[in-house]
């Protein structure tokens, strides 16, 4: 068989092995939490507050409450500084300043998030306790956060921005009109489903992250009545607990898996 031939048939193989592993990982997942969502009910999991296994209490409700807002705030700061510093780097900033900062932009997302747990654990955890509350807490988690999606949203903008044909430029400085507004009007519309992608990945990178988020987060199982309260979410409760779960307990962190999976997927 020539390699005209099999390359193809090699090249579908190894793209529908990424769709079967997605799928084999989804129905572990399930196979394993769905016994915790049968014998505790999915209500009393998805509604509940309370977490005590050792009661036969499984309620998630504060968990995803915490991840939700972690999320929420990642992103509030993060996205607005990933499409500005994109923004600059490809509308304002020299060439040469632009092709010197953007593979140390992109540098940040090589650095492993235990390190961003430790700077926020020593810096901001002080910081943010002079506000008022423990320190660990709500927004503690969304800046650090926020800082560790901030390449993500940076390069994948940057890249969205410059495929806008420098023509939609050209015209709309030619009628007069101010570089920036060009920006706002012309350049991020044209653009906006690449900016879309970046903010999606953002928050999967965000609601995903453990290590960094135990270090400062608190991981008080309660609803946060504030920004500054302490919070647990989705994932920093499977890696805290999981080590030494077993039987329904185990089920039940399995079912938060889950629950995770399923708010991503409505999230993207």
């Amino acid at each position: 068989m020539s390699l005209e031939r099999l390359a193809p048939g090699v090249l579908r193989l190894v793209a529908f092995s990424a769709l079967t592993i997605l799928a084999l990982i989804t129905l572990f997942v399930a196979i394993e939490g769905m016994e915790a969502f049968a014998r505790a009910g999915p209500l009393h999991l998805l509604l509940g507050s309370r977490w005590a296994p050792t009661q036969g209490d499984f309620g998630l409700l504060s968990m995803v409450v915490g991840s939700l807002l972690v999320t929420a705030g990642a992103l509030a700061v993060g996205v607005p500084l990933g499409v500005g510093c994109a923004t600059f780097l490809s509308e304002l900033a020299r060439p040469s300043l632009a092709r010197s900062v953007k593979p140390v932009l992109e540098l940040l997302a090589a650095i492993p998030s235990v390190v961003y747990g430790f700077i926020g654990l020593v810096i901001l955890v002080p910081l943010v306790r002079q506000l008022g509350g423990p320190g660990f807490s709500v927004l503690t988690a969304s800046i650090v956060l926020a800082l560790m999606i901030l390449p993500t949203v940076a390069s994948i903008s940057y890249d969205a921005i410059r495929a806008v044909p420098w023509a939609y430029r050209e015209a709309s400085l030619a009628l007069g009109v101010t570089r920036w507004r060009t920006t706002r009007m012309v350049v991020w519309p044209a653009c906006r489903s690449g900016l879309l992608t970046a903010v999606v990945l953002g928050m999967g990178r965000a609601i995903g992250e453990t290590m960094a988020v135990i270090m400062v987060a608190g991981n008080s199982i309660a609803i946060p009545r504030s920004i500054l309260d302490p919070v647990r979410t989705l994932t920093s409760n499977i890696a805290l607990e999981m080590g030494y779960a077993t039987g329904l307990h185990r089920r039940a962190l399995f079912a938060s898996g889950l629950v995770l999976f399923v708010i991503i997927l409505c999230l993207n």
